[in-house]
């Protein structure tokens, strides 16, 4: 009975099934790929933390699943393709891209990464099917700081040799992965961003989404 259910709900018109499976696959060669060259702890970046909840999401139709990171990655991730843009016409804009352009790294990881230019597309495309979850900024927000608090507690720091090993995770220690900032002490660097990433990247976004598709909790 509950297999049952979960197919008729997987079928179902609210997301299309080549979707789901589309994303499926994608995520099934991702999640091997990524784990084996930089480890289980890349997914505890936020970008990372998104995927894995849309996969979810995509296969339960929740409104909710989907929110949270369309709330939490929406705002950045629109840098992300400004950055690449520019960057094929050979302008530097933030430097956020500049790994997609260095041949140390391999292709397939590469390859792999466009999925920052086209998932926050797709997740407005989720929260138009399914409606916004009212819930999301306050969710998405909790895990975002879990997500921080173990990054900058059990994580490596910033570091000039890393190669694929993740660190600054989240940049919970600045916005470089070679040297942590120095402009406050680490602790204040935390708390602000624990602070500002909810009322200046999280919070705009969510007012959106309510205003366009709020229609649940």
């Amino acid at each position: 009975m509950a297999f049952r259910k979960f197919w008729r709900q997987a079928v179902s018109r609210s997301v299309p099934l080549p979707l789901k499976l589309g994303f499926t696959v994608f995520m099934a060669v991702l999640i091997p790929v990524y784990w084996t060259n930089y480890g289980p702890t890349n997914f505890l970046y936020f970008c990372d933390m998104a995927l894995l909840l849309t996969l979810a999401g995509v296969w339960l139709e929740s409104p909710l699943l989907v929110s949270m990171p369309t709330v939490g990655i929406l705002a950045p991730q629109i840098l992300w393709v400004a950055d690449f843009g520019f960057n094929l016409g050979g302008v530097r804009l933030t430097g956020m891209t500049d790994y997609m352009f260095e041949a140390a790294t391999p292709l397939l990881l590469r390859g792999l990464s466009l999925f920052h230019g086209w998932l926050p597309f797709l997740l407005v495309y989720l929260v138009w099917r399914l409606g916004y979850d009212r819930r999301a900024l306050l969710s998405w927000t909790a895990l975002a700081w879990g997500l921080m608090l173990v990054s900058y507690f059990f994580l490596p720091g910033p570091r000039p040799d890393a190669g694929l090993t993740p660190v600054n995770v989240d940049y919970v220690f600045g916005p470089s992965d070679k040297a942590p900032q120095t402009w406050m002490p680490d602790w204040a660097w935390l708390t602000l961003m624990m602070v500002g990433l909810p009322v200046a990247l999280f919070s705009p976004v969510h007012l959106a989404m309510n205003r366009w598709r709020g229609a649940s909790a």
